[in-house]
Parts: structure tokens; sequence; C-alpha cells
């Protein structure tokens, strides 16, 4: 029974009918606006965590632990909403952003109530520290953004703040997810810090992946413009490692580019193709190898249960990307 609901493509599909069958809240222009972020996609990494945290722990059946999940990938969608609105962002996964159909208005308070509603049912179903832990991770969350939003256009912007910033805005869901999975299930508390530290390493490789496919994808791949970082001034990781190194010439076209405001296909093309020039790609696939490295590792003291297996297997998946 174990092994078949821990089966990675078994947790992808009860979580999607979860969602199909079971979510609703209590307004219902919000749970239209959150239907249609969740109908356009997404991997539903988070709630996956909780579930291999849960059977990492020897849950018999994870599904007792699938509204959970549903809060961890709620917990994101609200946290895309609101994305949208600060990036001003017209798509997202290929489709609408939110603010595009209901305006930043609706889009903020739904935002809002999306977060409110999660931690109604979370302080209301689960005991201390699982709601401590979800508090903590949504003022982490937005601390990070407001540190990348501090951070915009700063080319002095080192390794250990970006990481810093990876590790709030991105990262502390993955590591709470798979934490709170394995809190549910009545866990130790070695195996539990496992699983959180799992979590936070590859949350960090993530974020890294996101941004170097953001630079060497495809717009259809993406659901956004290729570049859009480098539109919105972030200082992600192929471009911090891409500086560290980097010649004259290079440096001041990047300082040309963020001064003068010109983001046309053209200008961010040529960007990229400087940041590849200067080794910015190949730093962050060593990066991510390192972190994945990092979160296999943790994941020792889980021993031999199904659920390690399937957690290496996602972070060898993220690699395999790379």
């Amino acid at each position: 029974m174990l092994e078949r609901v821990t089966a990675d493509h078994d947790l992808y599909g009860m979580v999607e009918d979860f969602f199909h069958n079971s979510f609703s809240t209590d307004n219902a222009l919000i749970t239209e606006a959150v239907r249609r972020m969740l109908d356009a996609g997404g991997k539903r990494l988070r709630p996956r965590f909780t579930l291999l945290g849960a059977a990492a722990i020897g849950a018999v059946d994870v599904r007792e632990h699938l509204p959970l999940a549903a809060y961890m990938e709620l917990i994101h969608v609200a946290t895309l909403i609101h994305d949208d609105v600060v990036d001003n962002a017209d798509t997202r996964r290929g489709v609408n952003a939110t603010a595009v159909d209901f305006g930043n208005r609706v889009s903020v308070l739904a935002g809002d109530y999306l977060f409110a509603w999660i931690f109604k049912n979370v302080t209301a179903t689960y005991s201390h520290p699982i709601p401590h832990i979800l508090s903590a991770t949504l003022a982490d969350i937005t601390d990070g953004e407001v540190l990348q939003l501090r951070s915009l256009g700063n080319l002095e912007v080192t390794i250990d703040e970006y990481v810093e910033i990876a590790a709030k805005k991105t990262a502390r869901l993955f590591a709470s997810s798979a934490e709170c999975g394995a809190l549910a299930a009545g866990g130790p508390a070695l195996k539990i810090a496992a699983l959180r530290e799992f979590g936070q390493a590859y949350g960090i490789a993530f974020q890294m992946q996101d941004d170097l496919l953001d630079m060497t994808s495809t717009e259809s791949a993406l659901g956004k413009p290729v570049g859009n970082d480098l539109t919105e001034k972030k200082m992600t990781i192929p471009l911090i490692l891409a500086l560290e190194d980097a010649d004259r010439e290079f440096r001041a076209d990047v300082e040309r580019f963020y001064a003068e405001d010109d983001t046309t296909q053209s200008r961010i093309a040529g960007v990229i193709a400087g940041i590849a020039r200067q080794g910015g790609f190949e730093k962050t696939q060593a990066a991510i190898a390192e972190y994945l490295e990092r979160a296999k590792a943790s994941l020792a003291p889980i021993g031999t249960a199904p659920a390690r297996a399937e957690f290496v297997a996602v972070a060898d998946a993220l690699l395999s990307a790379n």
C-alpha cells in the first residue's frame, strides 16, 4: 500500500484530484481566480514534498495528509498572484496573469483572502508547531521578496546575498512542505530535520535553475518572455556569477542596459550572450549541482524508506533539466 500511494505519478494525481473535487472557498470570485491559476498547470512539487515527507516517516496512507499538502500549493499560488501584481506581469504559465483578468485590486485581495483562508483551516486542524512553521514561512517569503526588490539593478549583489533571497522567497516553502508532512505523520526530530534540510537545499537549487531557464529556455516553455528577469532588473545567479570575474566591457554593458532601460528583445539577447561568454551559465550549472548533492546527502537519516529514493529522483530530475 505504501509503495503504491507514494509513487510520484500517483502523488501528482492525488493532488490534482483533490483540487478538482475538494477545493472551494466561501468566496466564489476568489475560488474562480485560484482555480484558473491551478488549471494553468504546475509540477505540484510542494504538496508532493508534504506527502513524501509523511511517507518517509512511515505513514501507511499519505492520502490522510492531502489537505495539508494542498495548503502548501495554495500558499504558493497566493504568492504567485501577488508577485504578478508587483511585477506587472501579463502572463503566468502561458495564460493570463490573475491581474489581467481580474484587475490588481481583486488580485491583491484574492491573495490576501487565500492566505487567511489557509491559516483559518490550518489552525483549526493542526497542532503546534505546524501553524507556527507556516506563518514563519510566509514571513520569510515576504522578507525575501522585499530583499529582492531592494537589490534590483544593484551590480554589487554578492552570491551570499543572492542565496539569502533564494532561501527565503523560494526554498523556505519547499523546506516547510517536507517538514510539515513529517510532523503530521509523527516523525522523530532527526528525520524531520533531515527532510527540512533537503527541502531547503533543493529549493535554492530550484531557484537557481529557474533563473538559468529564464535566459536559456524559450517563451513557449517558460510561459513568459525569455529574459524577463533582466527586464525587471533582477540580480539572478547567472548574472551575478558572470560579473564576478567579468571584463570591464561586459560590466559596462550591463550598467548601460540598466541605466538606459532598453528592454527590446535584441538588447536583452545581447546581455544574455555576454553572460554566456563570461561563463555565467556554466557556473550556475555547477552551483545547482552542488546544492542538489547537498540536498541528497541530507537524507541519510531517512534510511532506506521508499520515499527517500523518490526525493532523490526529484533532485536528479532537476539536475537532468540543467
